[in-house]
């Protein structure tokens, strides 16, 4: 039984395969047919064909821009027959797209598929302060030339080709600007020293400076003094420098010479000195005729160098003062000492008295350093009415004493003594004796002028 039951889904299976319905292509209808005959379904076989009857059977190969070399089993004549290898290329300036090998199938195709493409270089980029030409654009072996602007330099490659790999040649090259700028500078100058300097005033342009690449000029630097400076006598070089912004430098020069005119050199009169503005004897210079002290001047005290390179005037002299001791007061007396000659009066009770004595000899010692000093000493000796006054040999009156004594507050009880400048100011007083070298540090310390002071300095210490 249970074999049975198995066995009956086979049978329907059987069984509906009995019964089979059969279509007649184009008569519009089909009809059933009953048949108890069992058979297994089978694949078709393919159709028998004579490949070597068929001399095309893929489609002839026709490559754009390029070319197939075909090896065919039958011979060359055959080069689209079925197993027909072909090797694939492009003519130059073309690259291969697809197999480079291709075969003819059985199923009529050919094993694969290729085309050639242009061979094109990308766009080169734009030169900075520059330009190109090229002679077929991007095109394989066309050639680009690079130029500059005026003013830069090609650095790197001039030339680039478009190679078969689709790349330029060389390297991409670049503008530089390796060029100075011009610059060019004022005439050199020549001047007169201005009257009574040593020194003339030169005013003069800018250099004129120009870039040839951008025309920017970074900055322009001055080597030497400003224009509308005061020049010394003598040949001064100025330098100007450019840079442009590539740091390109370019230089000039030119010279400014000071020439002073001059007169013949002044000798200080005997007992004398000159003093002189700026030079001494250049046009314009002024020099004043001083006497030593104790002597006064006769003659012109100024003359100036002239632009005929003369002085003015005629040279003057140096005489010994002249004191005039017969005059009515005191104050006549001292102001002929007023700007000439310092003054030490000393007095004294008597003339015996000891510290006078002291005194008078040690000034007598130290005559050299008194008169480079310009010191005068007045004596006022004694009691009335046989009170003496004297200025070396000249005699004083008694009306004269008594008004110096009044005037200068010097007491007749005992020794005392009273320094006045060239002024008449009271500078110092002594109770007693007074040494030499204490006065002359005090009068050099506190007394001297300027122009005394200077004197002393470069004349030194005749009494050494």
């Amino acid at each position: 039984p249970s074999m049975a039951q198995e066995a009956a889904p086979i049978l329907l299976v059987v069984l509906a395969r009995l019964v089979s319905s059969t279509w007649h292509e184009g008569s519009g209808y089909y009809t059933e047919s009953h048949t108890n005959e069992v058979y297994a379904e089978e694949t078709p076989a393919e159709p028998a064909l004579d490949y070597r009857r068929v001399p095309q059977w893929c489609a002839t190969l026709n490559i754009h821009r390029g070319d197939a070399t075909c090896y065919s089993p039958r011979g060359s004549s055959y080069r689209s027959s079925l197993g027909t290898r072909c090797e694939l290329s492009c003519t130059r300036g073309y690259r291969l797209v697809g197999s480079s090998v291709v075969q003819c199938l059985p199923n009529r195709h050919w094993s694969g598929m290729a085309y050639c493409r242009q061979i094109r270089c990308h766009m080169l980029p734009a030169v900075l302060r520059g330009s190109y030409v090229c002679s077929a654009g991007v095109q394989m072996d066309s050639r680009c030339d690079y130029t500059c602007l005026p003013g830069y330099q090609l650095e790197g490659d001039r030339s680039r080709i478009c190679m078969e790999d689709g790349r330029w040649s060389g390297t991409e090259p670049i503008c530089v600007d390796l060029e100075p700028p011009k610059i060019r500078c004022p005439d050199s100058w020549e001047r007169i020293a201005e009257p009574g300097k040593l020194t003339a005033t030169v005013y003069w342009d800018p250099p004129r400076v120009k870039d040839s690449a951008d025309g920017v000029i970074k900055r322009v630097m001055l080597r030497g003094p400003e224009p509308g400076s005061e020049f010394p006598e003598g040949e001064h070089v100025i330098r100007y420098t450019a840079h442009d912004q590539a740091y390109n430098r370019a230089s000039c020069k030119f010279s400014v010479r000071v020439q002073g005119k001059r007169c013949p050199v002044l000798k200080p009169p005997q007992n004398g000195y000159i003093s002189c503005t700026s030079d001494g004897n250049n046009y314009g210079a002024t020099c004043e005729y001083l006497c030593d002290g104790g002597y006064e001047l006769q003659g012109t005290s100024l003359r100036v160098c002239q632009s005929t390179q003369q002085w003015t005037g005629s040279q003057p002299l140096c005489t010994p003062m002249q004191i005039n001791t017969a005059v009515n007061s005191a104050a006549s007396l001292l102001d002929q000492f007023n700007e000439k000659r310092r003054l030490l009066i000393i007095s004294a009770p008597d003339p015996s008295d000891r510290y006078y004595k002291m005194q008078i000899s040690m000034l007598q010692q130290a005559a050299c350093g008194l008169d480079v000093r310009h010191v005068t000493i007045i004596e006022l000796v004694g009691q009335p009415p046989h009170e003496v006054g004297r200025i070396r040999e000249h005699q004083l009156s008694l009306g004269i004493i008594q008004e110096l004594r009044q005037f200068l507050h010097l007491t007749r009880s005992h020794f005392n003594a009273v320094l006045l400048d060239k002024a008449g100011t009271d500078r110092e007083r002594y109770i007693a004796p007074v040494s030499p070298d204490e006065l002359f540090v005090f009068i050099d310390t506190y007394l001297l002028g300027e122009r005394e002071a200077a004197r002393r300095a470069q004349s030194g210490d005749p009494c050494e």
